[in-house]
């Protein structure tokens, strides 16, 4: 399903974080948001998520403006994985997944085998069904994260947000987690994910939206978005992109800047010396 936003922008009292921002996801799609620490990438996916009100604009899910549903109505077309998720104490793994499906549970539907049904799945498809009987915080960052994704997954939305789905993780695991997310989208969900790894961004997600102070910056295709001089906006550092031997993806290879002092050294003691031999 398509996440499209017009004109969004949402902030606090008296500060302002995104502005004006303009979107237009098709489904079945990653779309990783990068940038700089504070420049609204969590504002905007909780806007987009129905957890923080836009000041203006507008957020649709396919044809639906998600600010007119209802939550129940939101709940069964957007699942949001936040930062830093917390869970219940001794809660397992498959209690947790069993939370996907609360927004499916009501007064008149209780859990039903179409519940047990779409746990399973989730929990296949992460490939966390072995740890169902153990307890969450008895496992490593990398199976936790992933036990979370299940949870996710058994709310069976056709659009997932993920806020920092590697943060806190290792390379191994990082890199299972955006395998998995690519494997989310196969399956026909639309996922839009916030990423400080620029490099991980650009190999697994379709497209990139790169955001400086609450604006979009850039929005396209990995191999046309990420160049040097974005990088110089975003970051404020001076980076070579390669291309990576296999696929061509951008590797995002940040000067020194050690280096970069050293040879602004050396080029003024240079100056100094041919200022001393012309006197």
């Amino acid at each position: 399903m398509q996440i499209t936003t017009e004109g969004l922008s949402a902030g606090y009292p008296g500060h302002p974080v995104v502005h004006g921002v303009d979107l237009d996801v098709p489904s079945g799609q990653v779309v990783a948001v990068v940038g700089p620490n504070g420049c609204g990438k969590s504002t905007l996916l909780r806007s987009i998520a129905r957890l923080h009100r836009p000041a203006s604009g507008q957020v649709r899910i396919g044809e639906a403006d998600v600010w007119r549903l209802t939550q129940r109505q939101a709940a069964h077309r957007i699942a949001l994985l936040p930062q830093s998720p917390q869970a219940p104490e001794a809660v397992t793994v498959e209690g947790l997944v069993r939370y996907g499906r609360h927004p499916h549970q009501g007064l008149f539907r209780q859990w039903s085998r179409e519940d047990e049904e779409a746990v399973g799945e989730a929990l296949a498809a992460t490939g966390t069904a072995s740890l169902a009987d153990r307890r969450l915080d008895q496992l490593s960052g990398g199976q936790r994260q992933r036990c979370w994704l299940a949870m996710v997954l058994a709310q069976q939305t056709p659009v997932v947000l993920l806020d920092e789905p590697t943060s806190a993780l290792d390379l191994g695991h990082a890199v299972e987690v955006l395998e998995l997310v690519r494997e989310v989208a196969a399956a026909g969900r639309t996922v839009m994910m916030v990423l400080h790894d620029l490099a991980g961004a650009a190999r697994y997600a379709d497209s990139i939206v790169a955001m400086h102070e609450g604006r979009v910056a850039a929005h396209g295709p990995a191999r046309e978005v990420v160049t040097a001089e974005l990088v110089r906006k975003l970051y404020g550092i001076e980076a070579d992109i390669l291309r990576a031997p296999r696929d061509g993806a951008p590797v995002v290879i940040p000067h020194s800047h050690s280096s970069s002092k050293s040879t602004r050294i050396m080029e003024r003691s240079i100056v100094d010396r041919s200022s001393t031999v012309g006197s």
